[in-house]
């Protein structure tokens, strides 16, 4: 489910109201702990924290002209999803996250490679995933890209 909207208030109208306030919450959880530097944005109808162009002008490779994406929340239909991609290209991060979760959550963690999936809001661990934003900042997150990712 995927809502395309200008802003990020337009894309919290759209999503069932159950979970409007948690999913704010989600949203500053990451605003209050993100390394400075990314920006938020929407992209790909996600609420997403991006590296700008001004910083890293060669931007993404799959969308020319576009900013670096590297972690989104959107309200899917049947849950919140928290994708980030430090997970996902940095295997000590993974492995940080997967050791952690389970002081944090009663529940069986249900993800992706990138994708952390909340069936209920009342779920989320928010100080785990304030935690997980401050993993890595741009600077990383540019070579970590480069490395991995960029042909």
């Amino acid at each position: 489910m995927q809502i395309f909207v200008d802003t990020i208030e337009e894309y919290i109208s759209q999503i069932p109201e159950e979970r409007r306030e948690p999913f704010r919450k989600l949203l500053e959880t990451v605003d209050s702990n993100l390394p400075k530097g990314f920006v938020q944005n929407m992209q790909y109808g996600m609420v997403t924290w991006c590296v700008p162009l001004e910083t890293y002008p060669a931007g993404y490779h799959c969308a020319k002209n576009t900013p670096l994406p590297f972690l989104s929340v959107a309200s899917q239909k049947n849950f919140v999803a928290f994708y980030n991609m430090g997970i996902y290209a940095e295997p000590k991060i993974l492995d940080w996250f997967l050791e952690e979760f389970p002081k944090h959550s009663q529940k069986k963690l249900d993800m992706g490679k990138s994708c952390i999936r909340f069936k209920k809001v009342e779920d989320i661990p928010y100080e785990l995933m304030g935690e997980l934003c401050t993993k890595i900042t741009v600077d990383e997150w540019i070579a970590i890209y480069e490395k991995n990712y960029k042909k």
